[in-house]
Parts: structure tokens; C-alpha cells; sequence
């Protein structure tokens, strides 16, 4: 039998580790106002904002939501209509929907912005929820379009429990809104706390109260959005697995709920839609057998497993490593990016159990000194680093609190069968707020990585990350160990950053800077390239964290060298004039 896990226990770190949840539920139905562009027509529109309300073909529905249209053939241009489309809460962080595009020959962000979804989304939206970068989306891709949407506020009104997201034009104002939509403006400011009307020049969306298909107002249900409950921790799952929430009751409750798969755990009521019972994961495990073991790190062992027809990877760890356990449900199920590894599930049932998506080719290290893998080229590594440094700008610069990962290191890169990079393994990870440090008393982390900061005083800020992120640029370069070891014993050991220094501090590094570069890359490289993204390892690993570049600078920056520009001109992506001079080698 399997020791199970205390009640105290397990209510002081749902506790401890609670997220906050911007949104619970979203809602069935909102709707999408269209304004067509010149020579668009249902067709294109139906399929481009199709969902699981409206099929591509589905023009009845469109019809039904525009009475003002005869048919489908009838289209105007410069007209707005309405299409429906289901408002879902993303992540426990915004109400809104993902669509997916298919693109077309030399399709551009601002098109599909701008045009196509009809300013219903944002460039810097696609940017941030897609792989591609904006010089380079391949033909026949697919992207994410992300639009948002609103479920009504009870504080505000009970009677409007359906929105329209208005994207602006021009020429609209509060006055003309409200006249067209037959609301009140004061009812419409309040539905938009802090957007102002009045600017001349106004662009962005709108969230109007609207009626549904049958011409009346649909008033607001409560179980379509709640705020977040004191306590409870939203579990977000893979696409075939719905949300669900672990609620943490009142202390004085003594009744037993059988929440985990571990009997006589009480205070505790889950949705098992993501959670595995321990015989599920043995099982597909084969009892956790070495044939099935694919990895093994400070925190737990992982083994391969296919869940209900998902490969997956499962993280087995002990119950004393229930603070990096929690730190992993706490970061995976508040953040959703195609660069960070994906959760699925998890079970604390015997041991703790993190369940993730399997990612197919393993990590970095071993694709940079492992033996039986083909060497990566160079246009890859630079693709990887690009993906690495998008996960991690996303957590650094698009959460709140923002994250900060403390062990970015190659064999925490995952490669997936596409050779794309994921960031995982975020059993270190803390919280901060934006725009402020924290200190802490333990050390945590991998040698050879750490900032000096960090290891001198315990600062912990962004730039941590940054730090170690020039760590793995060198290493995606020369494919050595952070530390590198001398072949002669009576040497002493040397760290890949003094290393690489010695060379880039020269006043022509060319020649040496080669000698580090991979050998089995031959010669099939470019060198200006590689001195590039050198002197952007340099700039990351500055002694001084405020020197440091962003890692919003750095996606920058490896954008533009991972496209076909051959014109690098750092100077329009770094903070400061030190920057700019350490890139340019001076």
C-alpha cells in the first residue's frame, strides 16, 4: 500500500501556493464585431473566425446574429457584422477565444491583424502566442489568433450577460458607440473603466452590451463568471483535458472528501479531469520500470508513458520535494506559451507526480554533447535559442507577478520533433513583483550559471535568467560545459564565460573565436554570425545586472539574425549605450 499524504500537510501548501486567477469561467457565447474589408466576403469570414459555434460553412449562423443581410451573396464592404464565437477564461489570466489561421502565401502579421481578423487582434498578440517570427512565417503554417472577449460584470449590471468586442475605427467615438449600439454612455464607460474615448486618434476594443439572436438581452448568469475564490488553485490541462479546481475549504471543516485517489484526505474537493491515479501512471509506466526511465534530475526521475492517448512524460518525486512539486503546478497552470513545456496533469497520490507533454528529442545537453546524435546546424541552435528566449520573455515580462526560472541551463531546454525549444523543469521558480528584486537566504541553482549577484549576495531579478541564458548562447556555440575542464589534471578548471571573454576582448577575435566554435560544425557556419550571437552571450552575462540586456531585447536581436537580414543594427534594440558598444566588440 501506498503512504499517503497528511491533511496539514497538504492544506498548508495549497495554501502557501495559491495563484491568483483573474477570471474562473468564461462563457458560451460572445460575439465578434467584423468590419469588412474591401472584397471580402462570408465565405473567408466564416472560415478564418470559425469556432465551435460557427463552422466554416455555417452560414445560417452568421445570418441569424446579422438580421440586416438578406443572404450569404449580399455582403457590402466597410459594414460590421456580428459573429459568434465562444468566450473562454485562458488560463485562469483573460476572457477570450484562440482561432486558428491557416496561412496564406507570404501572409504577414499585420495583414492577419489588421485586415484578415479585422483589428479583432494584435500584432504584438500573434508575435507573442506563435513560433514564427514576423520576417519568416512559413506558407500552409497555422497560427494562433487570439481575440478577447467580455461575460458582463454583476457590479456593474445584472441585466447584459452578453458582449460584443468592438474593435475601434477612426471616426468612433463614446457618442456614436453608444447612439449606434442604443446603450447609455455611461453604461458603456462603466462596461470600460480607464479606456478613454475623448483621444483623437483611438484604436483597441471595446466590449458593448448586445442582444442576442432572438433581439433581446440576455441578463447575466453567475455561473458564467465568477471571481476567484479565496484558496483555490486553477489547474489548467492539455487540449483534450478540461480546467479544473482544487478548492481549499475552511479549517473548521472535518468532512472527508475523497479528492486525490487517497482516501481520508479531507478539506480538499477536486475535478479529476487532470488529475491520474497512481494505478493509472504505474500502468502506463509499467510500474515505473528502467525501460521506461528517460531522465533524471535534483527533483525527481521522469518516465515516458502514454496517457489516455497522449505521449507523455512523467516527473516521479518524493514528498520532501513538495515545495518544487507546488513551484511547477504553480508556474505551468499560470502561464501558457509554445516555448514553455506543457502540464497535463499531476497525482500526489504515494509519491508526487508532475505529468507533462513528451517532448520527443530530448534536451539541449545532450543534443550539444551527447554521442549518437547528428550535430545540430548552426541555423538550428540559433532557432533554439530564439524559442528559449521567447519562453522566457513571456514570464519575465508578460505575467503578473512575473516569473523568474533561477535554472535556465541546456539540459532544461527540451527539443521537440521539430527541433523547437521549450523551457521546462520550473521547480525553482519564484515569484516577483514587476520591477523589483527579492533576496533570498538558500542558494538554488546549477554551478557554473549563476550570476554573481546571485551567488554573492542571493539577488534574485529577471536578469538572473539573463545571466545564465549567455551562458547557453556559448554553449550553443563551442557545445562545451559551462565549466569547462582542463585536459591537463594539474589545471585548473575554467568557466565558459572567461573563456570565451579572453577571445572576444582581443581587437580581432576572428581567428580564435573559430577555435571555440563546435568542431563538428566543420566549417559549415557563418563566422560573423557566430561573433554575433557571442557578443550577445557577453552582453547577457555582464558582470553588472543592469547592463544586462532584456530578454525582450534579446528575442529582438535573435529574430533579426535567425531572418534574412543581413543587417544587424543592435543599436535599435539595446537599452544603453554600454550595450550597444559590447555587442559591436568595442
Amino acid at each position: 500500500m501506498n503512504p499517503k499524504l497528511g491533511l496539514g500537510f497538504i492544506l498548508l501548501l495549497l495554501l502557501c501556493y495559491s495563484i491568483e486567477s483573474k477570471c474562473r469561467k468564461g462563457c458560451d457565447l460572445a460575439l465578434a464585431s467584423y468590419y469588412v474589408w474591401q472584397d471580402a466576403d462570408l465565405t473567408f469570414i466564416a472560415e478564418v473566425m470559425q469556432s465551435s459555434i460557427l463552422k466554416s460553412s455555417d452560414f445560417d449562423t452568421i445570418l441569424r446574429y446579422n438580421p440586416q443581410l438578406p443572404s450569404k451573396d449580399s455582403l457590402s464592404s466597410f459594414i460590421r457584422i456580428n459573429i459568434p464565437f465562444p468566450c473562454d477564461c485562458i488560463e485562469g489570466q483573460f476572457l477570450g477565444h484562440f482561432f486558428n489561421y491557416n496561412v496564406r502565401s507570404q501572409n504577414t502579421y499585420t495583414d492577419v491583424a489588421n485586415t484578415y481578423y479585422a483589428n479583432l487582434t494584435t500584432i504584438p498578440s500573434l508575435v507573442y502566442f506563435n513560433n514564427y517570427s514576423e520576417f519568416n512565417i512559413p506558407d500552409n503554417g497555422k497560427l494562433n489568433v487570439s481575440v478577447n472577449c467580455s461575460c458582463g460584470d454583476s457590479s456593474v449590471s445584472k441585466d447584459y450577460g452578453l458582449f460584443m468586442t468592438y474593435p475601434l475605427q477612426p471616426n468612433d467615438t463614446l457618442e456614436s458607440i453608444a447612439k449606434q449600439n442604443n446603450v447609455t454612455q455611461e453604461l458603456l464607460q462603466r462596461y470600460n473603466v480607464g479606456f478613454n474615448f475623448s483621444r483623437e486618434t483611438q484604436t483597441g476594443v471595446v466590449y458593448i452590451p448586445t442582444k442576442d439572436a432572438d433581439g433581446s438581452y440576455r441578463p447575466l448568469k453567475s455561473r458564467f463568471y465568477r471571481k476567484k475564490e479565496k484558496g483555490a488553485i486553477l489547474l489548467s490541462a492539455s487540449p483534450q483535458l478540461s480546467p479544473r479546481i482544487l478548492h481549499v475549504t475552511g479549517s473548521n471543516s472535518n468532512r472527508p472528501v475523497n479528492a486525490t485517489g487517497s482516501q481520508g484526505l479531507t478539506g480538499i474537493t477536486v475535478d479529476k479531469s487532470v488529475e491520474f491515479s497512481y494505478e493509472e501512471l504505474a500502468k502506463a509506466t509499467d510500474d515505473f520500470s528502467l525501460a521506461n526511465k528517460i531522465g533524471e534530475g535534483g527533483f525527481g526521475t521522469v518516465y515516458y508513458a502514454e496517457l489516455r492517448g497522449e505521449k507523455a512524460a512523467i516527473k516521479k518525486m518524493d514528498v520532501q520535494d513538495s515545495k518544487e512539486f507546488f513551484a511547477e503546478l504553480k508556474v505551468l497552470t499560470h502561464v501558457h506559451h509554445l516555448n514553455l513545456v506543457r502540464l497535463i496533469g499531476y497525482c500526489v497520490e504515494g509519491s508526487l507526480f508532475v505529468v507533462y507533454e513528451y517532448i520527443e528529442n530530448g534536451n539541449l545537453s545532450q543534443h550539444l554533447r551527447g554521442s549518437g546524435k547528428d550535430p545540430l546546424t548552426w541555423s538550428t541552435r540559433v532557432q533554439i535559442a530564439l524559442d528559449s528566449a521567447r519562453g522566457l520573455e513571456y514570464i519575465h515580462e508578460h505575467t503578473v507577478p512575473v516569473y523568474i526560472h533561477r535554472d535556465i541551463k541546456s539540459a532544461n531546454i527540451l527539443i521537440d520533433k521539430d527541433f523547437r525549444g521549450k523551457v521546462a523543469d520550473f521547480g525553482l521558480t519564484k515569484l516577483t513583483k514587476v520591477g523589483s528584486a527579492s533576496l533570498l537566504t538558500r542558494l538554488v541553482g546549477t554551478f557554473g550559471y549563476m550570476s554573481p549577484e546571485y551567488a554573492q549576495y542571493g539577488d534574485v531579478s529577471p536578469k538572473l535568467d539573463v545571466f545564465a541564458f549567455g551562458v547557453v548562447l556559448y554553449e550553443l556555440i563551442s557545445a562545451k560545459e559551462a565549466i569547462v575542464k582542463a585536459n591537463d589534471s594539474s589545471a585548473e578548471s575554467r568557466g565558459l564565460i572567461a573563456l570565451f571573454e579572453d577571445v572576444l576582448n582581443q581587437p580581432d577575435p576572428g581567428e580564435d573565436l573559430r577555435k571555440l566554435v563546435d568542431p563538428r560544425l566543420g566549417e559549415d557556419y557563418p563566422l560573423d554570425s557566430v561573433r554575433k550571437v557571442a557578443q550577445l552571450a557577453k552582453a547577457c552575462t555582464h558582470e553588472n545586472p543592469q547592463v544586462r540586456p532584456s530578454m525582450r531585447s534579446i528575442v529582438v536581436a535573435l529574430m533579426t539574425l535567425s531572418s534574412s537580414t543581413e543587417d544587424w543594427d543592435v543599436g535599435s534594440f539595446y537599452e544603453n549605450q554600454a550595450l550597444v558598444n559590447l555587442m559591436s566588440g568595442r
